[in-house]
């Protein structure tokens, strides 16, 4: 997911989509524990998505100060 479609969501839509997020994560590291993953580039999106949606937060907690 792209930063600009991140933009326009409000605190607890990230705070949604961080835990969807993290539990997809996990379940991608069970299945690749399991198998070899049909795509292997999913894990790092989710991370990197993980990682916006977290720094998007942390901007948003410290404009409101």
């Amino acid at each position: 997911m792209k930063t600009s479609e991140l933009k326009v969501k409000d605190k607890n839509e990230l705070m949604e989509l961080l835990q969807a997020e993290r539990q997809k994560i996990l379940e991608l590291r069970m299945k690749s524990g399991q198998s070899r993953p049909k795509n292997v580039k999913e894990s790092k999106e989710t991370r990197k998505t993980i990682a916006r949606i977290l720094t998007l937060l942390k901007q948003f907690n410290n404009s409101t100060i």
